[in-house]
């Protein structure tokens, strides 16, 4: 009797420590298991590079005159521009001939002064005196150091030579011929110079 109940007094001393075997065991276990779903886990890696790069400052085409955005057009070129005043419909006939022609280079500025004054940005030809009634109206600034200058000859054709790539404004004033009356005109066109190539269009 007194052996049986040593027996079960030792088996109640062990069961606290049964116990903390079982529960560092499951501990374990558990642990083991994380592990190994966190080695199943698929890693995307990390981000490739530039992806969180700040975006470059946006281009400013708010109108403004900004001298560096003629830059551009300062660099030596290989392009040639050859025009030919166009006659417009109508029974009166234009010429340039003996006047100047102006090819301004494209800018936020530019762009926006040929809106005022022309309606367009592309191509014009409205009387001169309408022009420049909207001078007043156009955003200020002085873009005489950056234009190209020509002459427009006898066959009302001009010529602007070594141009860097890019877009330009060609501008003239065109009157009646001898012998014939109307309104001047204020004529005006956007042209890309390219390639290092001559690019013939009218005026």
């Amino acid at each position: 009797m007194r052996l049986w109940r040593d027996f079960a007094a030792m088996a109640y001393k062990l069961r606290p420590m049964a116990d903390r075997v079982r529960f560092l065991a499951a501990t374990l276990l558990t642990g083991a298991l994380l592990g190994a779903l966190s080695a199943c886990a698929p890693s995307l890696g990390p981000p490739p590079p530039g992806r969180f790069a700040p975006p470059p400052p946006p281009v400013l085409d708010d109108g403004a005159f900004r001298p560096g955005d003629f830059a551009w057009s300062q660099a030596p070129g290989r392009n040639t521009l050859s025009g030919t005043l166009a006659r417009p419909a109508g029974p009166i006939r234009y010429t340039c001939a003996g006047l100047t022609v102006v090819a301004t280079p494209e800018t936020p500025w530019s762009r926006r002064r040929m809106m005022v004054l022309y309606k367009s940005d592309q191509r014009a030809s409205l009387p001169a005196d309408d022009v420049r009634s909207r001078q007043n109206l156009a955003v200020p600034g002085d873009s005489d150091p950056y234009v190209k200058r020509a002459k427009c000859d006898a066959a009302d054709h001009f010529v602007f030579p070594d141009l860097a790539d890019g877009p330009w404004y060609l501008v003239t004033l065109a009157k009646p011929v001898a012998g014939q009356s109307g309104p001047n005109l204020a004529v005006m066109r956007r042209v890309v110079a390219r390639g290092g190539k001559v690019t013939a269009f009218d005026l």
